[in-house]
């Protein structure tokens, strides 16, 4: 794939590293004002508690791993997908998209949950956490949430602490963040959205990918499976939605993915 980057670093590791360029288009997602000094010891406080060099599974022809990256849209809704995706390797499911009550739709397991503070949700021993960090604080409420708890004034409806695996958590390197952005996305709109940044991520570390529960519904409200639409003006925000489910099909198109568009 021409867009595709084997050599791009997926996670932040020791030893540390992010290029001025990478640091600065991260910084201006949320117009974060800190430092990249300030980054880089933050980043050294993760890996005082977490693993330092977390690991990645790389595909390989002799062993192919498949893997179901697992949206929250509306479009899983009476799919009937459940077993299908249970049948996976890895299923990586996003923020807080839920499975009780919903398993014939969506499925029960879970090995790799993507999130950031705002989706977060309590975890088992066994799920890897991969946090998308979209601002310095984001670090720090990681840190927060499993040693002290997090007492967060400047968040919204945020978890100030989450059960989960301290030797399974995983920070996404926010490089992987512009390279979506530049070069899957042609730097369309302000940033590419949790979803699509983590089918990219599983082609990265997955030797089959099929895709579910991603794109809006007929009437082009971006609802949710579990939720029942109350704004249907609600679009993508920042997140270029259109055009990332315009590089999902041509994705499909290829058969470089899988793609089950459900009902």
């Amino acid at each position: 794939m021409k867009r595709f980057k084997q050599s791009q670093e997926l996670f932040l590791s020791d030893p540390f590293s992010l290029s001025e360029a990478a640091f600065h288009w991260w910084k201006l997602i949320h117009k974060d004002q800190c430092s990249l000094a300030t980054f880089r010891d933050k980043v050294n406080a993760l890996f005082q508690i977490f693993p330092p060099n977390p690991h990645v599974f790389e595909p390989r022809p002799e062993q192919c791993r498949t893997c179901a990256v697992v949206g929250n849209s509306i479009n899983l809704k009476g799919s009937r997908y459940g077993r299908l995706i249970d049948h996976h390797h890895v299923i990586i499911r996003i923020n807080h998209g839920r499975t009780k009550g919903y398993e014939a739709d969506v499925g029960r397991r879970t090995t790799h949950r993507v999130m950031y503070p705002e989706s977060s949700v309590h975890l088992d021993d066994t799920t890897r956490l991969i946090l998308f960090p979209f601002e310095l604080k984001d670090l720090e409420w990681l840190i927060r949430v499993f040693t002290t708890r997090f007492p967060g004034p400047k968040y919204n409806s945020v978890k100030t602490d989450i059960t989960g695996n301290i030797n399974l958590v995983t920070v996404l390197n926010p490089a992987f963040m512009k390279y979506v952005h530049e070069s899957w996305l042609d730097s369309e709109g302000g940033y590419p959205s949790t979803g699509f940044m983590t089918l990219i991520l599983a082609l990265h570390i997955c030797g089959d990918v099929d895709v579910f529960g991603f794109g809006a519904d007929k009437d082009g409200n971006w609802s949710h499976y579990f939720e029942k639409l109350l704004n249907k003006s609600h679009k993508t925000g920042e997140h270029p939605g259109a055009y990332e489910y315009k590089v999902i099909k041509e994705l499909a198109k290829k058969q470089k993915i899988q793609f089950y568009s459900g009902k």
